[in-house]
């Protein structure tokens, strides 16, 4: 897909923010295989980040344009049109996060059609079109970084009703033994209390998260909450395949295998899994997944408005 007629007659690029809870990249872009710009902003406070999300957008903007817009947020986010929030960060475990207003600052300053959702949802989007989602309509995307989020798409979309998927707080059993209290405010037996990168950190103490082997025990709890919310996606809304990564997953790839066996001993043969290959893969797009993710919501969005 390519985007609308540039000032000098190319195809305008699309631009993309994805906006993770500890950085965020703004990607100028055509394609996976076209970025033509590619920018790091740290996560910190939001009168902070937002406008130097916008300062990027307006230099590109300014210079060789963009056809659409394409904004994939952490969340939760209130995705709602109709309601007055609409655009707005929910409750969240990020401090200074709740109530800011992420698509309006974001696309206020730029007359183009404009997509909107989680990162999560918009990375499952991006495996869709390019990477091991390909030809699924139905697909999850886990990432495990700071958070637990998953974006879930069913029948071709992503999921809506009351809010977006956050399976990343489903509340999950605890392997037994486990007294950790979790690092999660609102759950602390949830998958991200249990199972973030920000529950290893805290699991693992004074020690360097990098450094740890993948035969230590402290990996056994992230494994069996990782497996048991996996169980529940299967159960739930049947995926037919589940994409795994964030920095957790990235620097630790054995914990990928390790659930894929942990789910089937949790479904106990009861659902039966896809056999074309393990049903729990790394994303093909590695660390693209989230920027491409933002793009492909750009480029939905121009489609959605032509």
């Amino acid at each position: 897909m390519s985007g609308s007629p540039s000032r000098d007659g190319g195809r305008l690029p699309y631009a993309g923010v994805e906006l993770g809870g500890t950085k965020c990249v703004c990607t100028l872009a055509h394609g996976p295989g076209e970025v033509l710009d590619q920018r790091t902003i740290p996560t910190t406070m939001p009168r902070e980040t937002l406008p130097a999300i916008v300062a990027t957008l307006e230099e590109w903007h300014g210079s060789t344009g963009f056809a659409a817009l394409g904004i994939a947020s952490f969340g939760p986010l209130d995705l709602d049109p109709r309601s007055e929030k609409f655009g707005q960060v929910r409750a969240t475990n990020k401090p200074d996060w709740p109530g800011a207003d992420v698509l309006g600052t974001i696309s206020a300053p730029f007359d183009v059609p404009v997509g909107f959702d989680t990162d999560v949802n918009g990375a499952a989007l991006a495996e869709i079109a390019w990477g091991a989602g390909q030809g699924l309509d139905d697909f999850a995307y886990v990432t495990v970084g700071t958070g637990v989020g998953v974006g879930l798409v069913v029948h071709g979309k992503p999921t809506r009703g009351i809010g977006h998927s956050e399976i990343g707080h489903v509340r999950v059993p605890r392997l037994a033994g486990d007294t950790f209290e979790g690092v999660c405010r609102y759950h602390p037996d949830c998958v991200e209390g249990l199972a973030s990168g920000t529950a290893l950190k805290a699991r693992v103490g004074a020690r360097h998260v990098g450094d740890i082997a993948p035969d230590d025990p402290v990996w056994e709890p992230i494994v069996h909450t990782l497996s048991a919310m996996v169980h529940d996606l299967v159960c739930v809304t049947g995926p037919l395949k589940v994409a795994m990564g964030g920095g957790v997953i990235a620097r630790q790839p054995h914990l990928i295998e390790r659930v894929n066996k942990g789910v089937v001993a949790s479904l106990g043969g009861y659902m039966p899994l896809p056999q074309d290959g393990p049903y729990v893969v790394a994303p093909q797009l590695g660390a693209m997944a989230g920027p491409l993710g933002a793009i492909a919501l750009a480029m939905a969005a121009e489609k959605a408005a032509t």
